[in-house]
């Protein structure tokens, strides 16, 4: 019965700015499912130069293998670190070499197989002695006293790959990188860099890491998250809906959407990582549908996104709670970035929600671009403060009502001026 219990997709109904895209990908931060946004206006029918449908979750299967490769590194990041700074300390004072037994090359004319042994009688005192010095070292690196010392480091370059050389939509369709086919066949490159201890212990730990995950395993683990979790978020739906015009046939439009039938519907799909089936992804559409409708959709499409959503426009109240309550809010940022010019900024409330009241007002007399006209009014009040910020260091700056005023009166109350400025 498991296997038989298929995700809902969602259609979401909104105009722009009023946090279609922000909801799912809160959602999928929330799950911490492999999330990917794709406008469904980039593809193209099957034939057609562009983007083809299965492209998507090809992408989708990458931002996994990242998402799972990031967690596995952080796992093995201490037992990277300490061989890291192992490599850094045979870079500083490497061991000395045993010398080889010395063989002549015409004993064999001779009938004679002794080997002449080489005559390193100090070596192993040589080796003690090195071995004290090193652990020494090894000391210091660990209490990070040498972290300004410049050493040079070997590190792996990146062959450039393959499909960078021959790009184009046929190779991005083939699901397979040509580079993991004749890799094996090249040698690595490796070139020699003069850096501190502090950014060689960075670039090492990295490496080192890398060589200790298990990428078939991480490969595994994030098609199965991708089948299972994975979030499509096909945006800008709306745009491929319609029927085809009088000028001749649209490749962007029911064609698409009829690719994009069997993918929603469940199909497998080949990519280099392995094949990967879409019964169990969970696909979002959202679109403003001002021009056209959810029923101009061709039929199989609708019935493979059950629930609809409609969302109302933004009030007064929202906007103020937008600029104020998010984790990266609008205040909040300006706060942190004019926090490094030393410059302390405040607003009051009464500001805060001036500003949401003019917002509100432009959208409903202009077009109507939701949250996003907030960005566009904090960058005209703060304008002068941000371009003055250098020379304000140590201040304190209160943002109230009568500042907001100044700022923005004459453009909110001139229409023209507020339809190109705000």
């Amino acid at each position: 019965l498991q296997e038989e219990i298929y995700p809902k997709n969602i259609i979401m109904i909104g105009s722009t700015g009023v946090g279609k895209t922000e909801i799912a990908r809160r959602l999928a931060k929330l799950v911490r499912a492999p999330f990917i946004k794709v406008e469904a206006s980039k593809f193209t029918e099957v034939g057609y130069v562009g983007r083809d449908v299965d492209s998507m979750i090809r992408d989708l299967v990458e931002t996994a293998i990242q998402m799972v490769k990031q967690t596995r590194l952080a796992e093995v990041e201490d037992k990277g670190r300490q061989l890291a700074e192992e490599r850094i300390l045979d870079y500083i004072l490497p061991l000395p070499e045993k010398k080889k037994p010395v063989r002549n090359p015409f004993d064999f004319l001779l009938g004679q197989n002794q080997e002449t042994h080489s005559t390193d009688e100090g070596y192993d005192s040589k080796l003690a002695d090195i071995e004290k010095k090193r652990e020494i070292i090894r000391q210091k690196i660990s209490r990070l006293e040498l972290e300004n010392e410049t050493i040079e480091i070997e590190v792996e370059e990146k062959n450039p790959s393959f499909m960078d050389i021959i790009s184009g939509s046929g190779v991005e369709q083939m699901g397979v990188n040509i580079q993991d086919v004749f890799g094996g066949l090249l040698p690595k490159n490796k070139k020699k860099r003069r850096v501190t201890v502090e950014e060689a212990r960075t670039i090492l730990t990295y490496e080192e890491a890398q060589r200790l995950v298990d990428m078939d395993e991480v490969n595994r683990q994030a098609i199965s998250l991708v089948e299972q979790e994975g979030i499509v978020f096909l945006d800008e739906i709306d745009k491929i809906a319609g029927k085809e015009g009088g000028y001749g046939p649209d490749v962007s439009r029911e064609g698409v959407q009829r690719d994009i039938l069997p993918i929603v519907e469940g199909s497998t799909i080949v990519t280099k990582y392995g094949p990967v089936k879409t019964d169990h992804i969970l696909f979002i559409a959202a679109g403003a549908f001002h021009v056209s409708k959810p029923s101009d959709l061709i039929p199989e499409l609708q019935g493979r996104f059950p629930i609809r959503v409609e969302l109302e426009n933004l009030t007064r109240e929202d906007l103020c709670r937008i600029l104020t309550e998010p984790h990266n809010a609008l205040v909040k940022q300006y706060k942190a970035l004019l926090s490094t010019e030393d410059l302390q900024l405040e607003f009051s409330t009464e500001a805060i929600a001036y500003m949401a009241e003019i917002a509100y007002e432009v959208n409903n007399r202009t077009e109507n671009i939701g949250a996003r006209r907030l960005h566009t009014i904090m960058e005209k009040v703060l304008e002068d403060l941000l371009f003055d910020s250098a020379y304000m260091s140590g201040q304190t700056l209160l943002i109230d009502k009568a500042y907001v005023e100044q700022r923005l009166n004459k453009i909110v109350h001139d229409d023209d001026l507020s339809r190109y400025i705000l």
